[in-house]
């Protein structure tokens, strides 16, 4: 049976839209409020925050009625190690035509300790592969003829402007693992001064904050140490020293994604890396509201959001505690406000809804990784993956960027909902930032299930991308995301109701979601 929604509206949605707007939105707000709280702590992964945070989660899905999904309780327990990069104990020097020159740590080089145990020493020569973007399929390949064994590699940021988004931000979440498969001892990865998102200083105070990989070698993208770090903009021009070649002409290239040419450089790079590293237990969390129709409810939709943030680190005007307001406590409330809907509507889903609370989004997507790697349900039975994170409720909700919409038929239901409801769709606006590959979304499209992450919409060029700039510069991964900065809750119940709305289509529907046939994914589904 097909379900008939010529005429879908939010009326359809029943107790969730019987109420005042301004009462959804406090509600919704509450949930926020609650779980940003300075008593979470940040809700670091593994942290005694956390613990509270996904105490409160657990409540409100049990008062909802949603049954236990994960493989204890609500619970799926994960094994990680924390890795801290210990600044103090570590030391990079750069060697070339001009000398050895130090580079001090972090404030010039940043070294990264997520993806497995970093090298304790490394002493290798450098080469430039231009975008770094390994695309045979695309018709581009950066490195393409040259050696990368035995070598660190450079990328700049950007690429092609003709290689979509989604492929190009695949290519780079990709590229560590198979440089390391074939021989290469790490990447150092440049930004342009133009396409700076979060400034240095601030990567700086980020970089103090632990990582995490997985404990289990086998998740791990690469079985042996491998560095990866990134250089102060202001310092990449050393790297091209005695190379024939200017970083600011490069960097000019891709500013505009003009082609970028890859060649070996005149410098190489000794690293000493001290770390410490302990266990850390953290735990995905994972309800399900089963669905109406005997055949389809043995199907999911599975709602994602991440619950960890990065907990208790480096003051800003002194707060420490990065309480991850909109990063993501907004999410997790959005979908505890979704459950709500679906529980009280009408309009009952036919295929159950998974609800997917999950922790390490901010230290590399781990627990949706690990989600999707060892599921508590049938892999084959997931049909969908639909994906909330840090839609910034900081101007009106006017149209919709659903990440992904151009790769499977979720598109097709997403537009279905924006013509219903008025909210147009809008193409992401800034590609080259990776969106497409930085929130959980990404974890199920690996996994070769069809999947959306929900954005506000807007343009280049608009008051409201300067607005969401802004916000990024200042605000994104800092203790000034808290529950004092400017918000438009009731914006926030639109988007909720928008993908409530995208949920219904997408589980009442007879056939499962399709990748489209052009589509570059599809090779992932098994």
């Amino acid at each position: 049976m097909r379900m008939l929604l010529p005429c879908f509206s939010l009326a359809l949605l029943g107790a969730s839209a019987q109420g005042a707007a301004a009462d959804r939105a406090g509600q919704w707000w509450a949930h926020v409020e609650t779980l940003a709280s300075d008593a979470n702590e940040g809700r670091a992964t593994g942290s005694r925050g956390f613990e509270r945070a996904a105490s409160y989660v657990v409540d409100q899905f049990r008062a909802l009625g949603l049954k236990p999904a994960g493989s204890d309780g609500y619970r799926q327990p994960i094994d990680f190690v924390e890795q801290t990069i210990l600044a103090d104990g570590s030391s990079a020097v750069l060697a070339g035509p001009a000398g050895d020159r130090a580079l001090a740590i972090p404030s010039d080089l940043i070294l990264s300790g997520s993806g497995g145990p970093v090298p304790e020493t490394l002493d290798a020569p450098l080469v430039f592969a231009g975008y770094g973007l390994h695309l045979p399929e695309a018709g581009h390949d950066d490195f393409a003829g040259i050696d990368v064994k035995g070598k660190i590699v450079v990328v700049i940021s950007g690429g092609p402007a003709t290689i979509s988004g989604a492929l190009k931000s695949h290519a780079r979440s990709e590229r560590a693992s198979w440089l390391a498969r074939r021989g290469a001892v790490g990447l150092i990865t440049l930004v342009t001064p133009k396409q700076v998102e979060i400034p240095w200083a601030r990567r700086i105070a980020l970089s103090a904050q632990p990582a995490l990989y997985f404990k289990d070698a086998a998740l791990r993208d690469s079985p042996t140490p491998f560095l990866s770090a990134q250089l102060d903009p202001d310092k990449s021009a050393m790297l091209f020293e005695g190379s024939g070649h200017d970083f600011a002409n490069l960097a000019k290239a891709a500013d505009s994604s003009a082609a970028v040419p890859s060649f070996v450089l005149a410098q190489r790079l000794r690293v000493r890396t001290a770390a410490r590293r302990a266990d850390l237990t953290g735990f995905n969390l994972l309800a399900v509201l089963p669905g109406s129709d005997r055949r389809l409810a043995r199907e999911y939709v599975v709602l994602s959001a991440h619950l960890d943030g990065y907990g208790v680190g480096t003051p800003m005007k002194g707060d420490a505690i990065y309480n991850g307001a909109f990063d993501n406590a907004s999410g997790v409330a959005s979908l505890i406000e979704i459950a709500r809907n679906l529980q009280a509507g009408e309009v009952k889903p036919r295929r159950s809804i998974l609800f997917a609370i999950v922790t390490g989004e901010e230290r590399g997507l781990l627990g949706s990784e690990y989600f999707t790697e060892r599921p508590t349900v049938s892999r084959g039975a997931m049909v969908a993956n639909l994906n909330f994170d840090m839609a910034l409720p900081i101007f009106p909700l006017t149209s919709v960027t659903p990440i992904g919409y151009d790769q499977s038929s979720l598109g097709q239901q997403a537009a279905a909902v924006s013509a219903q409801m008025q909210l147009p769709i809008t193409p992401d606006p800034f590609p080259d930032r990776n969106v497409f590959i930085r929130s959980d979304q990404y974890s199920f499209i690996r996994a070769g299930i069809p999947a959306l992450f929900f954005k506000y919409g807007f343009k280049a060029g608009t008051p409201e991308a300067e607005v969401e700039k802004s916000w990024r510069a200042n605000i994104y991964h800092s203790p000034f995301d808290d529950t004092k900065q400017p918000v438009m809750p009731g914006e926030s119940v639109k988007l909720n109701d928008y993908v409530t709305a995208v949920t219904l289509r997408v589980a009442n529907e007879d056939k499962r979601p399709q990748w489209n046939k052009d589509s570059f994914f599809r090779r992932f589904a098994r």
